[in-house]
């Protein structure tokens, strides 16, 4: 049950990971750009909430998996 959790996290951290580069250039995703840094609002701040839950998560769930 425990693996079936945590597979479940790692994908759900992959596709938010995929989400939030979805709007960056591929130059920005590297290093590149030189903007200044914004607060986030709304849809990216729940985004970014979401994927630290799933990191936690996944961290987590590997945890009780290397104890078991």
């Amino acid at each position: 049950m425990l693996f079936e959790i945590h597979i479940a996290f790692a994908a759900l951290l992959l596709l938010s990971i995929v989400a939030t580069q979805r709007g960056a250039e591929l130059s920005l995703t590297f290093g590149g750009g030189g903007e200044v840094f914004t607060q986030r609002r709304g849809a990216e701040k729940f985004l970014f909430r979401m994927t630290l839950l799933f990191a936690v998560g996944f961290v987590g769930t590997a945890a009780g998996l290397m104890l078991t």
